[in-house]
């Protein structure tokens, strides 16, 4: 299985934090993101990486190859990552990733690595982590059925109905890739929908057969950093253990 860690965005909103630094770089306790979830993904037995990367790109493979120089890492740039959203760079992974297992990660996310392991072991091909909290307006919400699987998933769906949060990892199986890069190329290539999230490619592959199941994960800590007041509650919250 390969590990795809999207890393493209300019972050605007963690400014001033993020003007000489792309946000997977910014330090949480004594690590930054992107080194989180490196060795979260190590420590759980991924050998092979692909990054997109887009703002300030070269930071980011200095870092890694410094960090992580024996590991197979593909990168990939995005060079329109100021006008494009996170679907446009998941497409750019296709060549690599399109009919094959991947585990997908946003890079504003710190998680415990725990969350990674239970992904894995669930006997569920397809399957995103799920954290039930209060839901506003700016979370991924999801909204399952009786059996637990996906219905809807967006920021626009209603809270009422939604069970929690994606937190933004995603396991997929190779037929799952296949369908959903049938269905980038078309949103994409066809339909200009390059800069919207990509959450709207799953929505629209739930009539077509293929959804996810989704595994809560509330009782390991994870975090979205969107925000500068996002970034400073995460300092405060992160447990000891993953400091």
């Amino acid at each position: 299985m390969k590990a795809v860690i999207l890393a493209a965005g300019i972050a605007s909103r963690l400014r001033p934090l993020t003007d000489t630094t792309p946000k997977c770089l910014l330090k949480i306790g004594e690590r930054c993101l992107l080194e989180r979830a490196f060795d979260a993904l190590i420590q759980n037995g991924f050998d092979e990486f692909i990054i997109v990367t887009g703002y300030r790109q070269q930071q980011i493979v200095d870092f890694l190859q410094a960090r992580y120089p024996v590991q197979n890492i593909t990168f990939i740039y995005n060079d329109r990552y100021e006008s494009t959203n996170n679907i446009y760079s998941l497409w750019l992974t296709r060549p690599y990733t399109d009919g094959e297992e991947i585990l997908l990660l946003d890079s504003d996310i710190v998680f415990d690595p725990q969350i990674v392991e239970k992904l894995l072991d669930s006997d569920k091909a397809d399957i995103l982590a799920l954290n039930r909290h209060e839901l506003g307006a700016e979370e991924i919400k999801v909204i399952v059925d009786d059996a637990q699987k996906v219905v809807e998933i967006s920021k626009v769906c209603s809270i009422s109905d939604a069970i929690g949060e994606s937190i933004g990892i995603e396991k997929m199986s190779a037929e799952y890739t296949k369908a959903l890069f049938r269905e980038l190329d078309i949103m994409i290539t066809t339909e200009g929908l390059d800069n919207i999230f990509y959450e709207r490619a799953f929505e629209r592959l739930i009539p077509q057969g293929y959804s996810f199941y989704v595994m809560d994960t509330t009782e390991f800590f994870s975090a979205e950093l969107d925000t500068v007041e996002d970034f400073q509650q995460a300092q405060k919250l992160i447990p000891a253990s993953l400091y």
